[in-house]
């Protein structure tokens, strides 16, 4: 017992949640350990070389699909072709970014030749910005249209690395909650995230078929579920009812129990909201919860998607309002 590592100081070592740990587990990438005398998990001295070894994958973008196949043979064939195949990726967007680069200063270079103070000019320069923004391919300006065809195929591909983002509005209804709670009190065995599924009989799907969301409060979270009309305080004893707003929410999908896609797509949404005439509503929370995953037949639908896919989706919903005087 003296070699073995608890959850939660593996957890603060490599700064990941005791959910990745485990998610990584439910993907045959990791094992733990558990005794009579503890009731969590704990770590061996490989365990931990293994960790180490899947977060050094996940920096290099390499998906849980591949670092499967990387783990599941002893061959180092596989691991160059998990590479090569990345630095092939890497190299094509890095082509696309220096014909990137060359357009825009192509694109400089015309500006810097156009006379300010003729008319014609300026509507030359002001059709071309057009022509760019209305991808029409037939521009023909500096006598260069297979450069505005370029562009148009060049942003397409890399704006493949934007998440796509979806404005919902989730309705307002009433709910149960668990009230704030320290996170590691969510997800222990036993904890508030098992007390409250034994209700489920009790619930309706707000969005995507969840009738759940989990409100991020720092280093707290609240659990709550849509009930359905008529439930009472006393049906949910000992948890409580409450009258959740709704509201308007920029949405973006992440990897579930994957840390480095969740902080991306958490990044990427912010920078997208400053972009639009929304502004995130700090009086509300961020919350997430996971697609599908209680639908009827849900053992054969939700598995089908994750299996398609490769991984666990997870909505995160970011509150938003429209900005002061639009």
């Amino acid at each position: 017992m003296n070699n073995l590592i608890k959850i939660k100081d593996v957890s603060s070592k490599y700064d990941i949640t005791a959910r990745t740990l485990r998610y990584y587990e439910d993907m045959g990438l990791l094992s733990s350990t558990r005794s009579d005398d503890y009731a969590y998990r704990m770590y061996d001295e490989n365990a931990v070389r293994r960790l180490e070894q899947i977060l050094i994958l996940r920096k290099l973008n390499i998906s849980i699909k591949d670092i499967q196949r990387v783990f599941n043979t002893s061959s180092s064939d596989v691991v160059l072709e998990v590479l090569g195949k990345k630095v092939h990726s890497i190299d094509d967007e890095v082509a696309l970014l220096h014909e990137l680069k060359e357009i825009v200063l192509d694109f400089i270079r015309e500006i810097e030749r156009v006379n300010f103070a003729d008319n014609s000019d300026i509507k030359l320069l002001y059709n071309k910005a057009k022509g760019i923004e209305m991808q029409l391919i037939s521009v023909n300006y500096i006598g260069k249209p297979s450069n505005i065809n370029r562009l148009i195929e060049i942003t397409e591909k890399l704006d493949k690395k934007i998440p796509d983002i979806m404005v919902v509005r989730i309705p307002e209804f009433k709910a149960v909650t668990c009230g704030s709670q320290p996170w590691g009190e969510m997800f222990k065995e036993g904890g508030y995230m098992y007390q409250l599924w034994q209700y489920c009989h009790l619930y309706k799907s707000v969005i995507f078929d969840c009738f759940d969301f989990l409100l991020s409060e720092n280093d707290k979270a609240q659990w709550i579920c849509a009930v359905k009309d008529g439930v009472t305080n006393a049906d949910v004893s000992p948890f409580k009812l409450f009258d959740f707003p709704g509201g308007l929410y920029a949405m973006a999908v992440s990897i579930d129990e994957d840390n480095e896609s969740i902080h991306k797509v958490e990044d990427k949404v912010r920078r997208w909201v400053e972009s639009t005439n929304f502004e995130l509503d700090k009086d509300r929370n961020v919350m997430f919860n996971m697609p599908y995953l209680y639908e009827d037949g849900r053992d054969i639908a939700y598995r089908d998607i994750e299996k398609g896919l490769g991984y666990k989706q997870m909505q995160r919903y970011f509150p938003i309002k429209l900005r002061e005087g639009i």
